[in-house]
């Protein structure tokens, strides 16, 4: 019978009376033994990291969560709905760093892997109380209880396993290449990590001249918004169809090359300067200039400091002219590799450390972190007779999702697993997926999965799931572990923990009669981890091998817009490299909640 509602009633008391009724009575677990012989709905919980408190958005999001998986309870199926934690990777390794005031690779050296890692381990899981707390205030019905983490081993094997799968397909490759780099966090970031965290910014707008060497008094004009790139410069590049200018400067005397349609950029009116010769840019091509700097004069043997042409550069900023710094950008690289500045092989110009200082290579600024030298090297240009405008631009501008940090874009040698073939079954599968908005499948999910690159899934870190790869010096002989029998096997030790202190120091015997093989230092990307969730969670195939292939893919999923750059893409990049099916059939998404502040809620 329906009880009438008092006129006056208070509501907290009323929540605690129904929390304290479900507790006593145990009605969550009730419910699920009540319906273990149902037929299944299968939901997944993506992981929040451990090491931060619950803020409104997850409250939204974990809402949107009870509602589809108590209906589906209520409508005679059987909802396991298990709570997850994310606990390795750049969050927790971020505090630490701040807490024990860890600068660099060098003081984790001083300090031994293992205890950092029991540093780590030490906080984790600081805040399980306070997200239990809020999650049961909620109202929402979520196991605690048997949950999963991503430190526990049966997951970091499961982990272990999916790239292996990975790897026997010939998905995984080791490569150099131009990423986003953290300083603050000492280790590259994939590209979906970097676009998670734009600000406009102002950056230092330059105009340097670069004189040719058949005549020291025509100069090639160059725009650049980061000065600290021009130690590094190797050659200029010019698009071969757009039409270039040759100027005489009214006020200086001098000559200069840019495009006709950028003169505005340098020039207020046009009898400032007086055009003198009108050409294509293909005819700017090998022709020779006087560089910047001489730290990496050697490299003219190689044809370094040459003009180069490619379709990349446009007229619509800048000069027409792009100086070319190939370590230190996407399309720098690779023109440069066309034109055989530089090769596979060769040793990389990258005169910037993991915390983004220049080393001793470039004599004048070294030590300075490359943002602080801009006005450095921008004084000294000026000195030089080379800086020929100055100002300040403002764009959009890529920071680290966890240490709100200025990325640089840096060469570095990475692991990666190949997604650019699998684009075109990447869109298939996310067409078999009913997405509420549905907007979010075809535009902002569908339009990220047609641009999506090789996924850099390595880390130059400590607390995570270790890459397990077993390589020779030379980098000839691999040796992929997918399992932990395989490595007690092979290495003749007993295992009972996958961190980088309990295996780093294992061997495995050669099969080439070189040395024996030694552990790749890298971790996991921890998005490759939260990625694996659906097989790690349960230790497939080591365990519930049958139960899980019988509910895969999940029926439900639900989390915020932002995880369409985030967990719903590597759960849709694993699944698809493992079985060629999308993980999940429906999935929900909620927008943002913002703070007070009008950015984004985000965990402490």
């Amino acid at each position: 019978m329906v009880q009438q509602v008092p006129e006056n009633i208070s509501f907290p008391a009323e929540e605690e009376k129904i929390l304290e009724f479900w507790s006593k009575h145990n009605c969550f677990q009730e419910c699920l033994k009540q319906s273990k012989l149902r037929p299944k709905f299968t939901f997944y919980d993506g992981p929040p990291f451990a090491t931060g408190l619950p803020h409104y958005g997850h409250i939204l999001a974990g809402t949107i969560k009870d509602i589809v998986t108590r209906y589906a309870h209520q409508s005679g199926f059987h909802v396991d709905r298990r709570f997850g934690w994310d606990c390795h990777g750049l969050p927790v390794e971020y505090e630490i760093d701040k807490t024990l005031g860890i600068k660099g690779p060098e003081d984790v050296a001083k300090m031994g892997i293992a205890e950092y890692n029991k540093q780590c381990r030490a906080i984790v899981m600081r805040y399980s109380a306070e997200w239990k707390s809020t999650v049961t205030r909620l109202g929402r019905w979520i196991d605690f209880d048997n949950d999963y983490k991503t430190l526990y081993p049966q997951f970091m094997e499961s982990v272990w396993w999916v790239f292996k799968q990975l790897y026997d397909k010939g998905l995984v490759y080791r490569g150099v290449k131009v990423m986003p780099f953290s300083t603050a966090c000492g280790t590259p970031l994939s590209n979906f990590e970097s676009n998670q965290n734009y600000k406009d910014v102002q950056d230092p707008s330059v105009f340097v001249t670069f004189p040719l060497e058949e005549d020291e008094n025509t100069s090639l004009v160059a725009w650049t918004t980061t000065p600290w790139t021009l130690p590094s410069n190797l050659a200029l590049c010019v698009n071969p169809e757009i039409q270039y200018v040759k100027i005489k400067d009214v006020a200086r005397g001098k000559l200069f090359i840019l495009t006709e349609a950028r003169l505005s950029a340098l020039y207020k009116q046009e009898s400032d300067y007086e055009i003198l010769e009108r050409f294509p840019g293909a005819s700017l091509k090998g022709k020779k200039y006087k560089p910047l700097f001489d730290y990496f004069i050697k490299c003219k043997e190689n044809g370094a400091f040459t003009v180069l042409v490619d379709h990349y550069v446009k007229d619509e900023e800048g000069t027409g002219v792009v100086h070319q710094a190939p370590y230190f950008g996407a399309d720098d690289h690779r023109v440069c590799m066309d034109f055989n500045i530089i090769q596979k092989d060769s040793v990389p110009v990258c005169p910037v450390d993991a915390s983004g200082c220049f080393t001793e290579e470039v004599t004048h600024f070294v030590g300075q972190y490359v943002k602080d030298a801009d006005k450095n090297i921008i004084r000294m240009l000026k000195e030089q007779g080379r800086l020929l405008a100055a100002g300040t631009f403002t764009h959009s501008y890529p920071f680290c999702w966890r240490s709100d940090t200025p990325l640089i874009y840096k060469s570095v040698p990475s692991w990666f697993v190949r997604v650019e073939p699998m684009v075109d079954q990447l869109l298939k599968n996310n067409d078999l997926c009913y997405w509420v908005p549905e907007f979010v499948r075809e535009k902002r999910f569908g339009n990220w999965l047609k641009e999506a690159r090789d996924w850099a899934i390595s880390r130059n870190r400590y607390w995570g799931t270790p890459i397990p790869l077993w390589v020779s010096e030379d980098l000839e002989e691999v040796v992929c572990i997918g399992s932990v029998a395989e490595l007690e096997e092979l290495s003749g030790t007993k295992i009972s923990d996958l961190h980088r202190e309990s295996i780093d120091h294992l061997t495995i015997p050669s099969r080439c009669g070189k040395a024996p093989l030694r552990r790749v230092s890298e971790v996991f990307d921890c998005w490759f981890e939260s990625g694996s969730m659906p097989y790690a969670q349960v230790h497939y195939p080591f365990e519930s091998k049958r139960e899980f292939e019988d509910a895969f893919p999940a029926d439900f999923i639900a989390e915020g817009i932002d995880q369409t750059r985030g967990w719903f893409y590597t759960l849709l990049v694993l699944a698809t490299a493992l079985f060629g099916q999308p993980p999940f059939k429906n999935v929900i998404v909620n927008g943002l909640i913002l703070a007070s502040d009008g950015q984004k809620n985000e965990q402490a």
